[in-house]
This record gives C-alpha cells, sequence and structure tokens, in this order.
C-alpha cells in the first residue's frame, strides 16, 4: 500500500494525521480514546483527531497533496 500524507497537526511523527492510500481509501492517525462508550467490533477501532485537522484538510482540497 502507497500512503501518502495529506495534513497533519504537526510535522513530527506523533502527531493526528489524514493519509491517503492508492487503494482510494484515507487513514486516520490520532489519540485511542478508551472512554467513548461505542460498541465496536473486534476488528475495527475509533481513533479521535482535532476538528480543525478536518477543517485543515477541506481546506486543502481532499486531492491537493
Amino acid at each position: 500500500m502507497k500512503v501518502t500524507k495529506l495534513v497533519s497537526t504537526c510535522d513530527l511523527k506523533d502527531c493526528p494525521t489524514i493519509y491517503t492510500t492508492d487503494r482510494g481509501t484515507l487513514l486516520v492517525q490520532g489519540e485511542t480514546p478508551a472512554d467513548h462508550g461505542l460498541d465496536i467490533p473486534p476488528h475495527e477501532t475509533v481513533v479521535e483527531i482535532p476538528e480543525q485537522l478536518i477543517f485543515d484538510l477541506i481546506r486543502k482540497g481532499l486531492r491537493g497533496v
């Protein structure tokens, strides 16, 4: 899988980040909250990212890599 960074909150590797893939999908890097109270299947997870990251992605444009 080829992964390309679209937008991040910083230039380090441990910050919330959104990536695009050559599969036509998005990958989201963020914190894994334990207190969400959702019933998530074992093969899935939930990550938490700042709202501003989505606003920055929209402003930049999804394909504006």
